[in-house]
């Protein structure tokens, strides 16, 4: 049934990205009236918006009411969390066996591989019995409790919450009134728009849910996702703040915030256009918008109540959203640690990361940094973890700390959780592809944040 069969006769509306919002089997053919639709339409995307994009401060924390709920599992409910944390690894490790997905291909042996020594580390660590080098404050227990920890909660509470944002006419309200901006700039659909906001203001985790789900429903194609996944997908802004705090730039926390968000988008929209993600298969079929001027808004109106006259099983909604949820966690978990443990010990314990910030020696020096090598060395250890760069140059001069700050967010893509999370969807990235692209992030990445930071110290921005 489309569009045209739901509105009254004589009524049209244009195709969107997303013109099948939901699976078959969550869709029905009976559909809600339209007084129905409307108010569904209001209060579900009304509370999906609450909870993914309006800060609360409880306590002494401000942020997204579900990231409140993760956290209260995580630092309240340690011991429960542990729990449903080990109960996810189980089933992520056993699930490749039970339906021979192991079997697939070399990139899958190899994460069923990493899955099986995650959980072994899990056990080592939670036992004590891990080596003295492992169990040192910036391995294994940062990897479980800072990011293994909060992710498994996280994912699945965040996919619960994401039904209110991608089942009921929001989505693609969003998709008609920002294809404008999108599709010039960045080359992916206007609803690309939500899966940017979300992994900013919630979890990259979590937009990579909402870019997977909306891949496998076929409404973007190869090129499009992996210009998501790998442009949109970064850390929040809350965690944006922790990386400000190491590199002591709060002072200029306005001026580092905004540059970073732009200069991580323009990044964005310059691999969008070379490859390897030029290459990607761009094929999707969805009619091309077009909609006369003046005439969006009452077209996203339009796909939004029709969308919501379909989506009449709101249980079976909240459950396919969920199930998705818990795949995800239980597949990226034991991969964050295995990965996330390996990458780390090379960044620590051998020169992979000093070679490869020979790579970047060029773009340290072309961008005017006081030490680029030094420089190039700490910003290349962002590959194994994104905070690394933060770490390992906190101690610089303040052009060079500027730029390992926006380094961290804009290069989206390292080891220790954001390969691994791509890794668990269907989008269709390797690991040396994945790599490829994380080097043209960051030296465009340095070019830019060099830039910027010597006119503003010029200017007197940041001293």
């Amino acid at each position: 049934m489309s569009e045209r069969d739901i509105l009254p006769p004589g009524s049209s509306v244009p195709r969107t990205p997303l013109d099948s919002p939901a699976p078959a089997s969550l869709r029905s053919e009976k559909l809600l009236s339209k007084p129905i639709a409307l108010i569904q339409l209001i209060v579900c995307s009304a509370i999906g918006l609450v909870m993914f994009f309006v800060p609360f401060t409880i306590g002494d924390k401000s942020t997204i009411l579900f990231d409140h709920g993760a956290t209260y599992l995580v630092t309240q409910q340690h011991t429960l969390s542990v729990t449903l944390l080990f109960l996810l690894m189980i089933f992520g490790v056993g699930k490749p066996f039970i339906d021979g997905s192991w079997r697939k291909n070399l990139t899958h042996k190899t994460l069923t591989v990493f899955k099986i020594i995650g959980l072994v580390l899990a056990v080592m660590y939670m036992t004590g019995t891990a080596p003295a080098y492992m169990m040192e404050a910036d391995m294994l227990p940062f990897l479980f409790e800072k990011l293994a920890l909060p992710v498994g909660m996280i994912v699945p509470i965040g996919a619960l919450i994401l039904a209110f944002l991608v089942g009921f006419g929001l989505l693609e309200m969003v998709g008609v009134l920002m294809q404008p901006i999108m599709k010039p700039i960045w080359r992916t659909p206007g609803s690309s728009a939500i899966d940017a906001v979300a992994s900013f203001v919630g979890s990259y985790s979590i937009g990579l849910l909402i870019t997977n789900r909306v891949y496998l429903q076929k409404q973007y194609s190869a090129r499009e996702a992996v210009i998501i996944a790998t442009g949109f997908s970064t850390v929040s802004a809350a965690f944006m703040v922790i990386v400000a705090k190491t590199l002591n730039l709060m002072e200029f926390w306005n001026v580092f915030f905004w540059s970073t968000l732009v200069i991580t988008f323009i990044v964005t929209a310059i691999t969008a256009r070379i490859p390897p993600i030029s290459l990607f298969d761009n094929d999707v079929e969805r009619p091309p918008l077009d909609h006369t001027r003046g005439k969006r808004l009452a077209a996203a109106f339009d796909l939004g109540l029709a969308t919501s006259r379909q989506a009449t099983d709101l249980k079976k909604i909240l459950w396919s959203n969920f199930r998705d949820g818990l795949m995800m966690a239980a597949a990226i978990v034991p991969s964050i640690i295995a990965v996330g443990l390996t990458g780390l010990l090379l960044a620590k314990y051998t020169p992979v990361f000093d070679v490869l910030g020979l790579l970047l020696y060029p773009f340290t020096w072309l961008g005017g940094l006081p030490e680029p090598l030094v420089a190039a060395k700490g910003m290349s250890a962002g590959l194994a973890e994104m905070f690394l760069p933060a770490l390992l140059l906190s101690e610089a001069d303040i052009l060079t700390r500027y730029v390992a700050g926006v380094i961290s967010i804009s290069s989206v893509l390292f080891f220790s959780a954001m390969i691994p999370c791509v890794l668990a969807t269907e989008i269709p990235l390797s690991v040396g592809k994945m790599i490829v692209i994380w080097f043209e992030r960051v030296a465009l990445s340095v070019l830019l944040a060099a830039a910027f930071g010597h006119f503003a110290m010029y200017v007197g921005w940041m001293a």
